[in-house]
């Protein structure tokens, strides 16, 4: 199995945690396909921690619990396929998952055949309460492997946090994704964490294995599972500008049955998910710029298939900023008889042609995402 760009969908955690069950799961597919959601590219609904009973069965296999799940998993799976969906999962590395509930060490290949039989297409898999003799190298090369023995493509995801410098050797388990940040919460200081936290791993991302920045939260609004907080809507903007441009998956987690018109504009927009869906995926890079009080500054570019370009601006202070991009930090020389015909991702609007230089005005938390045609001058 071959992801050729980052994966799209909806997981239930950042909004609902523990308190999951078969109908929110049934109402969120159907949500999925009401609001747009499915048509716009969002693919997988996964289901992640505290959906087992405490214990296995006398075969030793995970068991959904019948006060959450009635009708079993393969129903549901069955369900969410239904829907012209993929169904997801979550299982971890250690004796028992983050919540306590059984986990897949030393069952790995029990739990990949189940996951399998019941139609899953997606596996998040955690890395808590490992046993300390044991790496995660190993075992998420375990997991890896029993995934692919199982007769069925069953995406993999690490959800590893990037512990254990995996960067290194994730690419050795045969994840298609994997955690390269701590987790998400709903605030702005840890929107910037995150993002400070991919700038140094930026070069580790590539096609077939994507780095992972932990799960959406636009519009959460504070509430929820991981609500710490909530952000302004014009945060939430620069959240997913963010994470689209530096080519994570996307994740939802907000609780889509009831989403605002804003948000349902941030998650939908097609010409920002057209960045993050780039078939040529190419690596995201930082030029600098220079701002009106002559601080060094960033702009975020990413060439596109086909010739365009990608620029995002991010301004993480408390003031507005101007930055000035030159063209020649970009690959337009002075000679080269190129410019650059600017559209706004997120108002829509031309902005003009750029030779030499492009100056934009940025407010504190906010962001300018664009995408730029290649031009004669």
């Amino acid at each position: 199995m071959i992801v050729k760009t980052p994966p799209l969908g909806w997981n239930s955690w950042n909004t609902f945690g523990p308190n999951i069950n078969e109908q929110l799961i049934r109402e969120t597919a159907d949500a999925m396909v009401e609001t747009g959601l499915r048509d716009a590219g969002y693919e997988y609904l996964v289901i992640d921690d505290c959906w087992s009973l405490r214990e296995r069965n006398e075969k030793g296999e995970l068991v959904a619990d019948p006060a959450k799940f009635p009708s079993g998993m393969k129903a549901v799976a069955d369900y969410v396929h239904s829907k012209g969906l993929k169904f997801g999962m979550y299982s971890c590395d250690g004796t028992m998952t983050c919540a306590r509930y059984p986990s897949s060490f030393d069952h790995e290949f029990i739990d990949a055949k189940t996951f399998a039989e019941w139609g899953v297409d997606f596996l998040k898999y955690d890395n808590c309460n490992r046993p300390l003799n044991y790496s995660g190298r190993l075992l998420y090369k375990r997991m890896g492997l029993a995934l692919a023995n199982c007769g069925r493509d069953i995406l993999f995801s690490a959800c590893n946090w990037g512990a254990e410098e995996s960067q290194n050797w994730i690419k050795e388990t045969g994840a298609h994704m994997w955690r390269s940040t701590g987790d998400i919460v709903d605030n702005w200081d840890s929107i910037k964490n995150l993002t400070e936290q991919q700038m140094r791993l930026l070069a580790t991302n590539g096609q077939g294995c994507f780095n992972d920045m932990d799960m959406l939260v636009v519009g959460m609004g504070g509430k929820g599972n991981v609500g710490f907080g909530g952000c302004t809507v014009e945060e939430y903007r620069t959240h997913f500008s963010i994470w689209a441009l530096f080519g994570s998956p996307l994740m939802i987690g907000c609780d889509i049955r009831n989403m605002s018109q804003e948000t349902k504009e941030i998650l939908m927009n097609k010409e920002v998910l057209a960045i993050n869906q780039d078939p040529a995926y190419r690596q995201v890079f930082a030029v600098p710029t220079i701002t009106e009080d002559l601080i060094a500054w960033k702009a975020w570019v990413r060439y596109l298939e086909g010739g365009d370009i990608a620029i995002g601006f991010f301004n993480f202070g408390e003031n507005p900023v101007n930055p000035c991009l030159a063209m020649t930090e970009i690959g337009l020389g002075r000679v080269s008889g190129k410019a650059i015909q600017v559209r706004d991702l997120w108002t829509g609007e031309d902005l003009g042609v750029y030779r030499d230089h492009m100056e934009v005005r940025v407010e504190p938390h906010a962001c300018r995402m664009m995408r730029c045609k290649v031009v004669d001058a």
